[in-house]
């Protein structure tokens, strides 16, 4: 077998792990999609419309937002300094992962950073801090589904309206949050962890309680980033940061 039907083997193989991982990510996000679909045309979207925010701004909580002020009537400036309050923390994801990144050509970082979600971040890391490569191939398996779903799933609400009349009875709009978590979790042996989740979520609570949101989501980051760069590395007492 020559190098190159080795590379495309193994390129192959980290993608489909890559779509492997991504799975829990579709699941969890589908209810969210279709509800966003269902909404976006109550307030005043076509279905081609509700489609075209899924595919160019992919970002949940933001095109929540969005949809929520554009009915509204709200000045555009205001809308868009509230998406961008609510996607501040993607400048940090994309701090925190082009090191990771770095040998990518161009044209792969730029998709790369598109396709950015939280789980995409946290999985990637978790994988660079297993000291494996954070490669294209995997990367690119990684996320594209959770893409492809997303801006297909907004489409299906779009057009059969709301297929999931209350997602607090159903308990569904939970998927998210426990994923969330989990990711969360996944980091828990890593040094000052606890110190930063709680700084974090304290952060989060007094915004969320004094400036409101969506601010609280960004603040909360700081809040954690801050105590971080503070605190020795050693004050968890798990030993020198890897």
């Amino acid at each position: 077998m020559t190098t190159d039907a080795i590379s495309d083997s193994s390129a192959k193989d980290d993608f489909w792990q890559g779509v492997r991982l991504s799975m829990p990510v579709v699941v969890a996000s589908a209810p969210f999609a279709l509800l966003f679909g269902a909404l976006a045309v109550e307030q005043g979207f076509s279905v081609l419309e509700a489609f075209l925010m899924s595919a160019l701004v992919f970002g949940g909580a933001s095109q929540m937002v969005g949809i929520q002020l554009f009915g509204q009537h709200v000045a555009p400036w205001l809308i868009v300094l509230s998406i961008f309050a609510v996607n501040f923390r993607h400048v940090l994801y994309s701090a925190g992962i082009g090191r990771r990144i770095a040998h990518w050509p161009l044209i792969q970082k730029a998709l790369g950073y598109f396709i950015l979600t939280d789980p995409q971040y946290a999985v990637a890391e978790a994988r660079a801090q297993s000291g494996q490569t954070v490669g294209f191939a995997w990367y690119l398996g990684l996320g594209l589904p959770v893409y492809i779903f997303w801006i297909v799933e907004s489409a299906l609400g779009a057009v059969f309206g709301k297929l999931i009349p209350d997602t607090h009875a159903l308990g569904i709009d939970f998927l998210l949050p426990i994923y969330f978590l989990g990711l969360v979790l996944g980091f828990r042996k890593r040094p000052l962890w606890l110190p930063v989740v709680i700084a974090s979520a304290v952060g989060s609570i007094i915004a969320h309680k004094t400036v409101g949101s969506p601010w609280h989501v960004s603040i909360g980051a700081v809040a954690g980033i801050l105590l971080a760069v503070i605190l020795p590395p050693h004050h968890s007492g798990v030993g020198p940061r890897p």
